[in-house]
């Protein structure tokens, strides 16, 4: 068995979810909504599944979801992308993570990745042969500096992670720390593979700007949303990928080889909701911008530091130097039935051990109930 994976240890996300599940507790660690997506998105998908095609589609994606893709981002982002050559329909974000990966690199490249992290990069770059270095990031605001920058990067460097914005730190990076990235990345000819999948889960008027739009990294920028993100449809799994033609070319080949495909009708789903007008998406974002603000005010008044959050389903709390995040995430779940997740988690080095992340994507009922069990933790704390 190949080490990378045979020799995993068991990721605190399970561990967590199978404690909430022994314990009956309200999980506000694993992120996904409540709600069940727009009625309209899936009731599109289907009729499709019922009246439409359903063999195999293009391995690019539908023709129909790909022009729709290119005109969500132009009207949304400024992206003037080819549906022919620049747009490519996955499985899911992470597929296109893990394709990019692996058509991107060979054993020996470096990647520098920004950590806290989604946990698939670094088994997915360490198989492909990658060698990680590391960029840490800390509270309260992640931003990225010059050293850190300085330190990451080399004539390896062939690869760069970006996750914007960031889970699960709840942050969007500032355009100053994209400035400072994209340099690096000019500098020293890497390709920056950008996954952007919580790009209109964005708060408080922000607007997202894509790595892909500074000076320089149309031609060495490769885009990742996620239809499962944008419409709270996280069990869809349909990856939304831009690049420029060179780089495309090769990621398509590493997609025909992983699942080929995608269901199509929910790609014909996806290609109607991208259609969406500007109200759709602004109605999402103050839907949980209020959820957000209700969790925030109730950890408030039960005396927790709670961290901002600008983007993303997720808050952070702060339990102060010397915590113990993990040890404070299974008291929580074992002995108060509310689920989080230690931030720790999503470092390699663990070395922010004070963070724990909870997820507001709830209804009122459930995020009333958690608030409701932590006043004995907080004594307990």
């Amino acid at each position: 068995m190949n080490p990378v994976f045979s020799d995993l240890p068991v990721t605190v996300f399970e561990t967590m979810s199978r404690l909430a599940r022994e314990h009956r507790a309200i999980n506000l660690g694993q992120g996904f909504p409540d709600d069940p997506g727009p009625e309209d998105v899936r009731e599109v998908a289907a009729d499709a599944l019922r009246n439409g095609y359903n063999q195999y589609p293009p391995m690019m994606g539908l023709p129909s979801l790909r022009e729709a893709i290119a005109a969500h981002y132009g009207r949304h982002q400024g992206l003037d992308l080819d549906p022919e050559t620049e747009v490519m329909v996955t499985s899911g974000a992470t597929e296109a993570l893990a394709g990019a990966i692996f058509a991107l690199i060979e054993p020996g490249d470096e990647v520098v990745l920004f950590e806290p992290m989604y946990d698939a990069y670094l088994p997915l770059v360490r198989r492909a042969g990658g060698v990680p270095r590391f960029v840490t990031l800390k509270p309260a605001h992640f931003g990225i500096d010059d050293e850190a920058l300085s330190a990451a990067f080399s004539e390896k460097t062939r690869l760069v992670i970006l996750n914007n914005p960031l889970n699960p730190s709840a942050t969007a990076f500032a355009e100053a720390d994209l400035t400072r990235l994209a340099g690096y990345c000019r500098r020293f000819d890497a390709v920056a593979l950008c996954d952007e999948v919580w790009e209109h889960v964005i708060f408080d008027g922000a607007r997202h700007r894509p790595l892909m739009t500074l000076p320089g990294m149309r031609e060495r920028t490769i885009k990742i949303g996620s239809a499962g993100k944008i419409f709270s449809l996280t069990g869809w799994k349909v990856g939304l990928v831009m690049a420029p033609p060179p780089l495309m070319r090769v990621l398509s080949r590493a997609h025909q080889f992983l699942t080929f495909t995608t269901p199509p009708n929910l790609q014909e789903a996806v290609a109607f909701g991208l259609a969406k007008d500007e109200s759709y998406f602004a109605d999402m974002r103050a839907g949980l911008a209020r959820s957000r603000n209700r969790l925030a005010s109730g950890l408030s008044d039960l005396g927790f530091t709670v961290l901002p959050s600008a983007a993303t389903y997720f808050l952070n709390i702060d339990l102060g130097a010397g915590a113990d995040d993990v040890a404070f995430c299974e008291a929580l779940v074992r002995e108060h039935g509310v689920a989080a997740i230690p931030v720790s988690a999503f470092y390699e080095s663990g070395s922010v051990k004070n963070l724990v992340r909870f997820c507001f994507a709830k209804t009122d009922e459930t995020l009333d109930t958690a608030l409701a069990r932590l006043p004995r933790c907080t004594q307990a704390a």
